[in-house]
């Protein structure tokens, strides 16, 4: 296995950092890495927000569900899906474009997330941990005030970086599921409830499979962080209603 399969096998989040500061030119080798992620016909569909006002970072801690960390990252990027800046350049051009639909909105959300996965890996490469911030996606009201950001452009995902701690080092990956359940060939294969059963019962621990998944179901699918999400999503998404 070379050193590049091996940190994507062995990254895993990290919420705790050391005091060490990430140097300039750290910084600028994972932006780097960041800005040359493939893109949709070299569009890069994104713009990444550099965030380094301690309290901007503080009510992003906030804001993304009360995530103390998030404000003692040494490093915080917040990748928007960017549909913004080619529709007013093509306006600016002269050109007559259509407004910005939902497939451009996912095409955007792709570059966006690639470009965070470059700079994950670049990251870990130079001994930097990451965290993805999922919630970024949530109160969109909030996030696009302390962000100023403008019609057509979404916030798809937050990075905090930071050197680990021991302990977070030391801390195990979650295990992920088998491939033969995650890879299917040539098309989709609808499980049945004796698969799904053996993708997830590994989660469990000590309880039984339904405990489990009934706990996490109202953990997480049906919890108010997640009723927000879609709420907030919903949101954005009326940007890109064209037919309006």
């Amino acid at each position: 296995m070379n050193e590049t399969i091996r940190e994507l096998m062995t990254r895993k989040s990290v919420r705790a950092f050391e005091e060490r500061e990430i140097g300039a030119a750290e910084k600028e080798a994972i932006l780097l890495a960041a800005v040359n992620a493939p893109t949709a016909g070299n569009q890069q569909l994104y713009t990444i927000i550099d965030v380094t006002d301690q309290q901007l970072k503080e009510q992003l801690s906030v804001s993304c569900d009360h995530q103390p960390f998030i404000a003692q990252g040494k490093m915080v990027l917040v990748f928007c899906a960017d549909c913004r800046k080619w529709y007013r350049a093509f306006l600016d051009a002269g050109c007559e474009p259509r407004l910005p639909g939902v497939g451009d909105l996912l095409l955007a959300v792709s570059d966006a997330t690639i470009a965070a996965q470059n700079a994950v890996v670049a990251a870990e490469s130079l001994g930097i941990g990451s965290c993805y911030i999922g919630d970024i996606m949530e109160n969109c009201e909030s996030q696009r005030e302390l962000l100023h950001l403008p019609k057509w452009v979404f916030p798809c995902c937050m990075l905090v970086f930071g050197y680990p701690t021991q302990q977070q080092k030391e801390r195990k990956k979650p295990e992920r599921a088998a491939m033969e359940h995650i890879v299917h060939e040539n098309s989709y294969r609808d499980m049945d409830e004796e698969e799904l059963k053996q993708l997830f019962s590994s989660k469990a621990g000590a309880r039984t499979y339904e405990e489990w998944m009934q706990a996490f179901c109202r953990r997480k699918y049906n919890s108010d962080f997640s009723r927000e999400m879609q709420r907030s999503v919903g949101e954005y998404l009326k940007d890109f209603d064209a037919e309006k």
